[in-house]
């Protein structure tokens, strides 16, 4: 006998990981008493009805409470709150789902994506969707195509597709249809995909509704216009000129000959007796623009684009992929110069376990360069795309798109900016210098970020204008997305917050920040810059903080990692986390990779009892410091309080070459640092901070730190309306701050830096 409903009252859970996912929480019991396991489908009826994926509450959640966010509460019409009936639901997959939403997402977003960003999710008709995959209750069989689906959204859309927001204006069935791989999934008026139905046609744009997108809505520019990734297809009108692709010019010239070579003067190559092979492997960054040069290099020799998003293909079985990518390469080698673009092609070749797909791909790939169509794969990982691609006869040419320098970023700024009425005040050459690690999509998304907070502020003016605060708070919430999965930090602080250590701040500025700011001045001379730094000293005096403050200093990334994060117990894995780390900080380059607890990462080889797994590191990152390829605009920068554990081989000049030691803070030091820390604390006129740097004999920089939280504390404590902190606050607080430093750790730490002074 089937459970009965139940009624519950709708809460909303707004700071949740699976918000804007169809995802709705109940208490552990109420799963039970409904017969419900995690993941299951459920039907939901408030004012209306929907559906939605049911997931486990905590434990101290209530039991009278469904958790949903605000996209579902909207669905359900309960916006303000109210009850609503929950019972399980049959498990019915979707057979036709369409949506609408902006036009630029029409145009940027194909339907092979949109389906995957709808995969595992539960729809019913006139709900509001999100774009962000159902990721938190993934099926195991297609993990890697929601995550492929969400690293190709960020690239398409740019930042505002994690805000966009569709509307399902049809679907079968009507209410908590399940979407799969075989659901057929389009846009209202526009096209439809399904896995086995066979090509779209690449010329025809989704029209979908041209008035108000749901509310809640963010629009995005087109993948075109911001230089984005695999997706839709777009009108002549917006392929962009290569005059209009500044950074990738050079790129755009050498793709030019060889197709304008191979499309429109084959005569010459057969007078010569020769052939030129149009298979073309371009790599670069995620939203560096691959897709918009490929476009804008097809228009200018009057060829036509064909697109195949590689993770779609890949999703099919292999009989219906083989068949669709045969029935491309024969409707391509008629009908004139024809590009077949296949993005992401590390999702159909990859180099490692490349099955049957890979072998059929290839020789399509073949026949069609034979042929005289034009192949060109893109990748942002090439080290994972088969290398049997890279044979003379499928992609011969290998094009590298950079990531752009400050100076390409400001021709990039100056391209997108162009129809933007900016102020006065407005810097370009100040917001290229303070977006390291931005590529062309990055800079897209910050320009339409600042637009958007210049229009909050000038709802009612005439001739609204951005200013440089608006690019300045744009800066706090976009960020690179070449660095989306990783520790990625914009610090904040510079040198100048860090108290006292004159000497090592010195040493840090000549070691880190020259290499990073002057490199033409290291070549005028004909010196290679340092390759890294081991900051050690005591535990809490101040070595993470003053790398953070020496990314602020120098406007570089900050890869932060752990030792112990990249290190794994499976074979392969944690030399693999080493060259993807180094990887990433070669892509955002200028970067600090920040490796701290250096003593666990890369102990003294042939002394571990973990089956090697230390010592195949520590060979990696001797690989990565000191290998074949360079590191440029990278400087890796180490941190332990037991440099004796560290390998020697790690230490010596080309590697982690500067010993940096960083002292306990004396007496005038301690005085900066609570100068530092109390720097936004209104302090009573009685605190003499001179006087109480010298008094806190023992204290570390983190104790110092904490003192004058505490004493801000001790200030509430006594009034929650107290406009100052006192002495007598102050002393407060130095009863229960104790000094963490042990005297015998600094001894031992001082004489290891006498020893190797210099």
């Amino acid at each position: 006998m089937p459970a009965p409903d139940l009624t519950l009252t709708a809460s909303l859970r707004p700071a949740a990981l699976d918000a804007r996912r169809g995802i709705v929480r109940l208490h552990p019991e109420v799963l039970t008493a409904l017969a419900l396991r995690p993941g299951d489908p459920v039907r939901l009826a408030g004012r209306r009805v929907t559906a939605g994926i049911v997931a486990p509450a905590e434990p101290t959640a209530s039991a009278a409470l469904l958790y949903a966010d605000d996209l579902t509460l909207g669905n359900l019409g309960l916006r303000d709150g109210g009850q609503v009936t929950v019972g399980p639901a049959p498990v019915t997959p979707a057979r036709r789902v369409t949506l609408a939403g902006p036009v630029s997402v029409l145009a940027a977003v194909s339907p092979e994506m949109l389906r995957l960003a709808l995969l595992g999710k539960v729809v019913s008709e006139g709900d509001n969707v999100s774009l962000l995959p159902q990721d938190v209750l993934p099926d195991a069989s297609v993990r890697g195509l929601v995550e492929a689906a969400r690293r190709s959204l960020a690239n398409t859309v740019g930042y505002a597709w994690t805000s966009t927001l569709l509307t399902v204006v049809a679907a079968d069935p009507q209410t908590g249809g399940l979407v799969t791989m075989d659901t057929v999934v389009g846009w209202e008026h526009g096209q439809v995909t399904h896995g086995s139905s066979g090509p779209a046609d690449p010329g025809r744009v989704p029209t979908g509704r041209t008035g108000a997108a749901p509310a809640g809505s963010t629009t995005a520019p087109t993948g075109s216009a911001t230089g984005g990734e695999a997706g839709g297809t777009g009108h002549d009108d917006d392929v962009p000129h290569v005059d209009e692709l500044p950074g990738l010019r050079a790129q755009a010239e050498e793709l030019t000959e060889l197709l304008d070579l191979g499309f429109h003067h084959r005569e010459v190559l057969g007078r010569l007796g020769t052939t030129v092979s149009l298979g073309v492997l371009l790599s670069g960054p995620a939203g560096s623009g691959k897709s918009a040069l490929v476009r804008a290099v097809a228009k200018a020799v009057g060829a036509r684009v064909r697109p195949l998003w590689a993770p779609e293909l890949a999703a099919l079985t292999n009989d219906a992929a083989a068949r669709r990518l045969r029935e491309t390469a024969t409707e391509l080698a008629s009908g004139g110069p024809a590009v077949l673009l296949v993005t992401d092609v590390e999702a159909l070749a990859p180099a490692e376990d490349a099955g049957p797909l890979a072998t059929v791909f290839r020789q399509v790939l073949a026949g069609a360069v034979r042929s005289g169509t034009a192949v060109v794969c893109t990748t942002s990982r090439p080290e994972s795309v088969d290398p049997g691609l890279r044979a003379p006869d499928l992609l011969s040419l290998r094009i590298s798109v950079p990531l752009p320098d400050p100076a390409l970023r400001r021709e990039q700024l100056t391209v997108l900016t162009r129809q933007v009425p900016l102020a006065e005040d407005v810097r370009l050459d100040e917001v290229a210098g303070r977006t390291p690690g931005f590529v062309a999509a990055d800079l897209a998304a910050l320009v339409r970020e600042a637009g958007v907070r210049a229009a909050l502020r000038q709802k009612t003016a005439q001739t609204p204008t951005v200013a440089m605060a608006d690019f300045t708070a744009a800066l706090e919430v976009v960020r690179p997305t070449t660095m989306a999965a990783s520790t990625l930090e914009l610090a904040t602080v510079t040198l100048d917050d860090v108290g006292g250590l004159g000497e090592v701040k010195q040493t840090l500025t000549e070691s880190v920040l020259w290499p990073l700011t002057y490199p033409d001045t290291f070549a005028r001379l004909g010196v290679q810059p340092p390759r890294g730094v081991l900051l050690y000293g005591p535990p809490g005096c101040g070595k993470t903080y003053l790398v953070t403050a020496l990314a602020g200093t120098g406007r570089a990334n900050v890869l932060s990692v752990k030792g112990a994060e990249l290190l794994s117990k499976w074979v392969g894995e944690s030399e693999r986390a080493v060259r993807e780390l180094f990887r990433r900080a070669r892509e955002a380059a200028p970067t600090l990779v920040f490796l701290d607890e250096m003593d666990a990462l890369a102990p003294v080889r042939g002394q571990a009892t973990d089956g090697g797994t230390t010592d195949r590191v520590v060979a990696a990152l001797l690989t990565e410091l000191d290998g074949v390829e360079a590191l440029r605009n990278v400087v890796v920068i180490g941190a332990t309080n037991r440099p004796d554990l560290v390998d020697p081989a790690l230490l010596r000049p080309g590697r982690l070459e500067r010993l940096v030691y960083v002292p306990p803070p004396d007496g005038p030091a301690r005085a900066e640092i609570l100068r530092a820390a109390s720097r936004a604390v209104p302090l009573a006129e009685d605190v003499d901070l001179a006087a109480l740097g010298e008094e806190l004999t023992g204290f570390s920089a983190a104790d110092c730190a904490a003192l004058v939280r505490e004493a801000a504390l001790a200030a509430m404590r006594e009034s929650l309306s107290a406009a100052t902190v006192t002495a007598a606050h102050v002393a407060t607080a130095r009863d229960r701050v104790r000094p963490s430093l042990d005297p015998e750790q600094v001894a031992w730490l001082a004489a290891y830096a006498d020893k190797h002074a210099g």
